[in-house]
Formats: C-alpha cells, sequence, structure tokens
C-alpha cells in the first residue's frame, strides 16, 4: 500500500477514536461534522467575553492616537467592523447555530508602552447555545480592521494574544481564562 492511502487509513482510525474518547459534540458517531441539535435546550442568559492585541509601530501607534490614519477613524471604524463581524459568525464558521444577540461591544484600549491596542468584545443573548464563537469573531474582525486601515504606515503588525476570557450561561455554566483580567 502507497504512503497516501495508509496516512488516510491512520487519519480516519484516528478520528473516529476521538469521537468515542473525547465526545465531540460537533461529530456523529461515524465521526462527520454535524451541527448540534439545541432544540431541547433551555434558553438561558448567556455571555462571553474575548480579548486580542494588535502589536505595531511607535509610529503607528501615535498616528491612530492622533487620528491622524488617512483612512480615517481606526478604531472607531475596527469598532463597527468586529460588532458587523460577531454579528455574522454562523456565516463564516460552518456549524454555528445563527444566534438573535441582544447586545455586543467592541472596546479597545491602548498600551503605549507595548506599543499595543487590545481589542475587548463582549456579547449577550438569551438562548440555546454560547456567544463564545461571536465573541472571539468580533475581536477578530475589529484587529483585522485595525490592520488594514494601518498597512500603509506599518506591515509589520502582529496580531495576537487572542483568547476567550470568559463565558457564563448554559450547561457548562462559568468559565475564566488562566490569564482571565477579572474585573471587580
Amino acid at each position: 500500500m502507497s504512503e497516501l492511502p495508509r496516512l488516510y487509513l491512520a487519519g480516519l482510525r484516528l478520528r473516529k477514536r476521538m469521537v468515542e474518547t473525547m465526545k465531540f459534540t460537533h461529530f456523529d458517531e461515524a465521526g462527520n461534522a454535524r451541527m448540534v441539535d439545541v432544540g431541547e435546550k433551555a434558553d438561558t442568559v448567556r455571555e462571553a467575553k474575548a480579548r486580542g492585541s494588535i502589536f505595531m509601530s511607535r509610529e503607528c501607534l501615535d498616528m491612530v492616537m492622533e487620528g491622524t490614519m488617512k483612512k480615517g477613524d481606526v478604531l472607531g471604524t475596527a469598532r463597527i467592523a468586529g460588532i458587523m463581524g460577531a454579528k455574522r459568525t454562523w456565516e463564516l464558521i460552518p456549524l454555528c447555530h445563527p444566534l438573535p444577540l441582544s447586545s455586543l461591544a467592541i472596546d479597545f484600549s491602548i498600551k503605549q508602552e507595548r506599543c499595543e491596542i487590545e481589542a475587548v468584545c463582549t456579547a449577550r443573548t438569551t438562548g440555546k447555545t454560547g456567544v463564545e464563537m461571536e465573541a472571539l469573531t468580533g475581536v477578530t474582525a475589529a484587529l483585522l480592521t485595525v490592520y488594514d486601515m494601518c498597512k500603509a504606515v506599518d506591515r509589520t503588525m502582529e496580531m495576537g494574544e487572542i483568547r476567550l476570557e470568559h463565558k457564563s450561561g448554559g450547561k457548562s455554566g462559568e468559565f475564566f481564562h488562566p490569564k482571565a483580567v477579572r474585573e471587580s
């Protein structure tokens, strides 16, 4: 047997073993992708907060803070892009459910000493499934927009540290990332 079919069969066996042992909800018994049936789940208030950063040159950060970027208001535009991205998560991530979001907020903080702009997206709904993916998509879309609006000045920008910070609601309850910034 050639190498490719052998690798394919090994991959199928691994996928089957993962499905059997880890109980991923987005796979059926045969290991095929599926959308989870949430029809029987109770509606609960669900909230998720995601966080991420973009790092840039001092010159670029100064231009963002001074509002002198040629494309306009970087953070205002990124805020709208993050909200729009979060609202369309179900169209971007194949197995996500469309959700009636009751609240979305994108907030930014500038950390001058690190030449960093941090974005935080908080998403909320009352429904049968969580909003973690919406919060993560919102942060990512916001950061990508900052990159797009600033790339003429600095193509070395780096995005990173994107993570689910906190989630609440649903059967699995509350989660805090170990690096979470807990607010009092």
